[in-house]
């Protein structure tokens, strides 16, 4: 029995799979996907439905084929004058001269432009005719005119209201915020995080109060720090009124204030090329897979076979264009792999068979599922000894993503990047893919995009790769992303090659910014400068207040971590790499090695060299500069070298991190651990002269060191610690006394030792800290 794949049926008749998909089910064959298998019976029930509708068709055809034709043989005897009439009143035939309204000329332009023409004083009247209630007939007489104008300038100067002292203003002030109060139900509305000045003005209550009170929770803060949630509802409870938190408007939303960003019509969008992201586990062989679909050789070039940035390439598969990002694998790119995730249409999950799922298959799992896309499985290696592709499924399987050929509705595909086994078939299933999900984007106007990556060039200034989703980038066009704006100087595609104009799903590389834009972000094409200036300048002064807003901000919670300052190590740090994307993902991995002791400050982080200002501002603070895949140059080698600061260059992620963490574990204090030497047992007491006690012990443990330090047990709880002062064996001093033996032992500053007593010597030890 033949049997045929729905895809594939497809492609035999000419029509999307999606189309087939649909027919399929409206005819009552029950099919799930375009990798659903039908069988003779299905094809055979799909061909007779289909060979029933053109019977139906062709009948419909002939019937209204007859109609037409008894239509045209019928005499047209029925209505043809008024018909005529109408139309030639809609033409204008009869008096259409009556309709020109009065006062306007027959001339070219109807006299509106001959002096004194009727129009113009004809529209006058009725402003003329309209009666005015408040206002005085002004210059109906001479007396009038005359009356005005012997009016003095002094009468016409309002008189200055009288100066108020402060503590008048203050009880106005308060008044009106009472009235206010009552005017919202007794309620004041706030939205935070708010100064506290800001709330006195909202509340009515004064500022030195406000200060006070937040003194006595324990809170040092000034009138422009900003407070959170929690601290105004209890500063609300104190001063005994009712606080209602509201969210901020949307007016600040910069797509909406400058329409960057207007909505398309449904008619306007166009199909355009899927984008797809290659995820998976470090060294299961993306990259090496991206290879053999795009024919070159990257792997060769990444430090330690790892690919650290993301990578844009377009490729043709049979005259369908596909546009491929490759994310790294490494866990410190978490969030350059959800970048990935969150631009792509498809994503591609590379799964070594002599490996297995690994914690960033999984990582890269999640990602792809919050982000709503299908995932293509490619299980490769399936050439190296030890591969066992049924075990990478059965763990997949156990993460959610069931194999088709077990009944589930993910495509698992075998491929091998060595033999180039199975490429051609993941293309297949990736233009499927996008054939299912009717991929569409409107090309005629600005384009939106996202920065895929972003570096500074020492020669071109700043770079940034573009991935267009929606209307074309042409060079010559403004953009503006964050703080960053300019005009395209320069594009290039992903094989170097200089272009015009950039559409939907493609990937360029352009040159023109005013600076680095952030990896991630959104970018606008805009129509002129001024618009472009103007949104930079907006996201300029937002961030500013956001920082200044977090730095000052005062809440429950860092109130602790305030008190704690003053206990804490500092560890500054600054950041340079190559592109954007690297400097986040380096000091999103950094930050994780905070510990409690001590407190790790990126100071400062950017992409490019090693300049001498990034000496300079280490010598300032004391940091530690870290490079990644840059070098010093020449004038910041020999300041750092003779200022001796401390620069670290380094091209594989796992030994920068690996040497942060070890100088933040070598700040760390020692851990103080107890070594317990031995245990004796006190048999007689003696006293001395000076009324010291000398306990005669027995070591029934161990040994007892004179440089050690003693419990006193008394019943099995501890009484007293202290180091001991002296050691005796017979009337010599002894080193120590070892299990078996008698000797005589004092106790610093304790002289309450009892027959019975136990005395167990330890010592203190250091370890040090490991994060």
């Amino acid at each position: 029995m033949t049997h045929k794949r729905v895809y594939t049926l497809a492609k035999e008749m000419g029509i999307s799979s999606k189309d087939l998909v649909e027919l399929l089910q409206n005819i009552g064959v029950e099919v799930k996907s375009h990798m659903s298998t039908l069988t003779e019976d299905d094809i055979k029930q799909l061909t007779d439905f289909i060979s029933r509708a053109k019977k139906q068709q062709m009948k419909k055809i002939q019937e209204q084929k007859a109609k037409t034709e008894a239509k045209r043989e019928t005499p047209r005897d029925k209505g043809g004058s008024s018909q005529g009439d109408r139309s030639r009143s809609s033409r204008g035939g009869g008096d259409h001269r009556s309709s020109r309204p009065q006062g306007q000329g027959g001339g070219r332009f109807g006299g509106n432009n001959r002096p004194g023409g009727g129009r113009n004083f004809a529209a006058k009247k009725p402003v003329a005719e309209q009666p005015q209630n408040n206002a005085p007939a002004k210059r109906k007489s001479a007396n009038g005119k005359k009356k005005e104008k012997s009016k003095s300038w002094r009468d016409e100067q309002p008189i200055k209201p009288q100066m108020k002292s402060r503590s008048q203003k203050r009880k106005e002030r308060q008044a009106r915020q009472e009235a206010k109060a009552k005017e919202v139900g007794g309620t004041f509305k706030i939205s935070t995080p708010i100064t506290i000045k800001e709330f006195s003005e909202e509340t009515g209550v004064g500022v030195s109060s406000v200060i006070m009170q937040l003194m006595n929770l324990g809170i040092m803060a000034t009138q422009n720090e900003s407070i959170d949630e929690d601290v105004v509802l209890i500063l609300a409870d104190e001063f005994d009124m009712q606080v209602e938190i509201v969210e901020e408007g949307a007016e600040d939303n910069i797509e909406e204030i400058f329409q960057l960003d207007p909505e398309d019509k449904e008619e306007e969008l166009l199909p355009r090329p899927p984008v797809v992201t290659v995820m998976g586990h470090v060294d299961h062989g993306k990259t090496s897979l991206l290879d053999v679909i795009k024919k070159s050789n990257v792997t060769a070039s990444e430090a330690g076979g790892i690919t650290q940035h993301i990578g844009a390439y377009t490729v043709s598969h049979n005259g369908f264009p596909i546009t491929f990002l490759d994310t790294p694998g490494h866990e410190a790119f978490t969030a350059m792999r959800s970048r990935g995730a969150s631009i792509t249409d498809i994503a591609i999950l590379v799964v070594a068979a002599d490996d297995g799922v690994m914690p960033q298959t999984v990582e890269a799992i999640h990602h792809a599922k919050v982000a709503e896309v299908p995932i293509i499985v490619a299980i490769n290696k399936i050439d190296k000894e030890g591969a066992n592709p049924d075990r990478v499924k059965q763990e997949l399987s156990e993460e959610g993503l069931m194999p088709e050929d077990w009944g589930g509705d993910t495509i698992m595909i075998n491929v091998s990047a060595k033999t180039e086994e199975g490429i051609p078939e993941v293309l297949e299933m990736i233009q499927l893919v996008a054939e299912m999900k009717e991929l569409k984007a409107n090309p005629n106007r600005l384009a939106v995009g996202t920065v895929v990556e972003a570096r500074l060039d020492k020669g071109k200034g700043p770079m940034a790769t573009i991935l267009v989703r929606k209307g074309t980038l042409r060079q010559g066009e403004f953009l503006v992303s964050g703080t960053s704006y300019g005009h395209v100087r320069a594009m290039t595609d992903d094989k170097k090659r200089t272009v015009k104009e950039a559409g939907p799903s493609q990937p360029v590389v352009v040159l023109g910014l005013s600076e680095v834009p952030n990896a991630g972000d959104t970018i606008y094409a805009v129509a002129d400068e001024k618009t472009a200036r103007s949104v930079a300048e907006k996201n300029f002064q937002d961030e500013r207040e956001q920082k200044l807003s977090n730095r000052n901000k005062v809440s429950m919670e860092n109130l602790f971590d305030k008190i704690k300052e003053g206990e804490l190590k500092d560890l500054n740090i600054i950041i340079k790499a190559d592109v954007k994307g690297t400097v986040e993902a380096i000091s999103q991995s950094v930050m994780k090695i905070q510990s409690d002791e001590v407190k790790l400050n990126i100071i400062h982080a950017a992409a490019g060299g090693i300049n001498e200002s990034d000496v300079q501002l280490a010598i300032a603070s004391n940091a530690l500069v870290v490079g990644f895949n840059v070098r010093p140059n020449n004038n910041a080698y020999d300041l750092a070298k003779l200022e001796d600061v401390d620069i670290r260059t380094y091209r594989i992620i796992y030994d920068l991190l690996n040497d942060i963490r070890d100088a933040v574990s070598g700040m760390l204090s020692p851990d103080i651990v107890e070594e317990i030497l031995g245990r004796c047992e006190v048999r007689q007491t003696f006293k001395l002269p000076n009324n010291n006690i000398v306990a005669g012990i027995y070591v029934i443990k161990g040994k007892v060191v004179r440089n050690g330090l003693v419990k006193v047990l008394r019943e099995d709880i501890v009484i007293h610690e202290g180091p001991i002062s002296s050691l005796k064996r017979f009337q010599d001093d002894a080193r120590e006394i070892a299990q078996g033996y008698e000797g005589g032992l004092m106790v610093d500053n304790f002289n309450d030792i009892q027959v019975g007593d136990i005395l167990e010597c330890y010592l203190e030890k250091e370890v040090k800290k490991e994060i």
